[in-house]
């Protein structure tokens, strides 16, 4: 159990683990055969869950891993997700990984393995089978410090010492043909409820995906919230960016992204100000502004200012945004000050705040 424990901890940190596969497919599973090149074929698994939807890919792999067919063949089972992105590996029942002397991985090896394996942007991503070789040598001895080519040296930290062609051979299926193969079947599966799932997942490969599909399509509105207000900082952006900003011409539908500015990270924050912005703001939200200005800093006030200026000017929101002036900070408060100015309300309260607040600071 303890080789997996790198694996449970990647896919915590990536969003992944809702889609972490069982060994045992809840539901049935459906295989298709595809060609590697002109001699060599191999069959997928698609396994789906008790309620009949997609779940995941995984191949049971069999495979030499030495060049000279020195080394033990390899028995693992690969799991993807449903758009090709590596999950993990697991071993059938008795077999074990072995270097190149045939002792068997220890538990350190596996954990390496699959830091190795979760690695999309893995410097063995750019080296083929004959930068493994040396330039006289007729065998694959598979032992970094064996080599003295440059290559080598620069994958050391990449790879595990007396399994290096193991590690190459594992990451190039791990990323393969199959991954595309994967996205494509997939995507000639998609349903609706399946685009549901993809959305409510925790996996933001999924999300994503899904987003691109749905854009502009009202069904799908609810889940797209959802993910404005997911634990993604991320994908919220993005979905908060790509979403229609009539979608909050409402009031409601205004208080609501309000709410989930107050909950939000800075960075969101300053992308639903952003999406703020291009949307006409109803009276409610327009003194919410005005009486939350007092706490902004100097880049949410200019959010806050640029927002209210294309509005409508309202002598309620008028007189909150004066009512700042006597606590606002010099460079806040001329920015107010200069708003005010420019709507030219008579309100009698309004003038005389923005007279005093002149006066004061001239």
């Amino acid at each position: 159990m303890k080789k997996y424990v790198a694996a449970w901890l990647w896919m915590v940190s990536s969003g992944m683990l809702a889609a972490f596969p069982k060994s045992d497919p809840p539901g049935k599973v459906k295989a298709f055969s595809f060609r590697e090149n002109d001699t060599t074929a191999y069959v997928l698994n698609l396994a789906y869950d008790a309620a009949g939807q997609p779940s995941y890919f995984y191949r049971n792999i069999f495979t030499p891993v030495c060049y000279t067919g020195e080394c033990k063949p390899v028995y693992v089972n690969f799991y993807w997700d449903l758009l090709g992105n590596y999950i993990r590996y697991d071993l059938p029942e008795g077999k074990t990984l072995t270097k190149m002397d045939h002792k068997e991985f220890d538990e350190a090896n596996y954990d390496k393995l699959q830091q190795i394996l979760s690695d999309p942007e893995s410097l063995l991503k750019d080296v083929t089978i004959y930068d493994l070789i040396g330039p006289d040598t007729d065998k694959l001895r598979d032992s970094v410090d064996a080599k003295t080519g440059a290559t080598l040296k620069t994958i050391k930290n990449e790879v595990i010492e007396g399994a290096v062609y193991t590690c190459y051979t594992l990451w190039h299926i791990a990323y393969g043909k199959g991954c595309g193969e994967m996205k494509r079947l997939t995507d000639s599966l998609m349903t609706d409820d399946l685009l549901h799932a993809f959305l409510q997942s925790q996996n933001f490969h999924y999300q994503y995906f899904a987003m691109e599909k749905v854009v502009g399509n009202p069904a799908f509105l609810n889940d797209w919230l959802t993910v404005i207000r997911g634990k993604n900082p991320f994908v919220a952006r993005a979905a908060l960016q790509k979403l229609d900003p009539q979608v909050f011409a409402s009031d409601d539908r205004q208080v609501w992204l309000w709410e989930t500015y107050r909950r939000a990270g800075y960075t969101l924050q300053l992308a639903i100000l952003k999406k703020l912005e291009t949307i006409p703001v109803r009276p409610a939200l327009a003194g919410t502004l005005a009486e939350a200005l007092p706490a902004a800093n100097a880049e949410q006030t200019g959010y806050f200012l640029g927002i209210l200026r294309k509005g409508k000017p309202s002598v309620a929101v008028a007189r909150k945004l004066a009512a700042t002036l006597a606590t606002a900070t010099p460079g806040q408060g001329e920015e107010v000050y200069r708003l005010l100015d420019s709507w030219k309300l008579a309100d009698r309260a309004v003038r005389d705040q923005l007279k005093k607040w002149k006066q004061t600071h001239e």
